[in-house]
C-alpha cells in the first residue's frame, strides 16, 4: 500500500549522487576502497598505474549512492567525489 504520492518534479528535484573519481597518480592499490564500500561499487582493476600498482575502478555506477566513505578512508587522498554535471 502506498501511502504518499510520488511529486510531478521529482525528476527535477531528486538529489544525484555524486561521480566517484580516482587519481591514478596518486592510487597505490591498497584496497581499502573496495573492502569498505558498502554497495559493492568499487572493485580493483587489472590495469597498473603509472607506478606499477594496481588500482581501483568504479565497477558500477548505479550501485554507488555517494556516500563518500571510499574518500574518507583512502590513505593517499587519490579518490574525489564530484557533482554529477546536470547538462548531459
Amino acid at each position: 500500500m502506498k501511502l504518499w504520492r510520488t511529486p510531478f518534479d521529482h525528476a527535477e528535484k531528486a538529489v544525484k549522487p555524486p561521480r566517484v573519481v580516482i587519481d591514478k597518480n596518486r592510487c597505490k592499490g591498497c584496497g581499502y576502497c573496495v573492502e569498505f564500500c558498502p554497495r559493492d561499487a568499487l572493485k580493483m582493476s587489472d590495469e597498473l598505474g603509472p607506478k606499477g600498482y594496481g588500482l581501483a575502478k568504479m565497477a558500477d555506477k548505479s550501485k554507488c549512492v555517494g556516500c563518500g566513505l571510499c574518500e574518507i578512508i583512502c590513505p593517499e587522498f587519490a579518490i574525489k567525489l564530484e557533482p554529477e554535471d546536470n547538462a548531459k
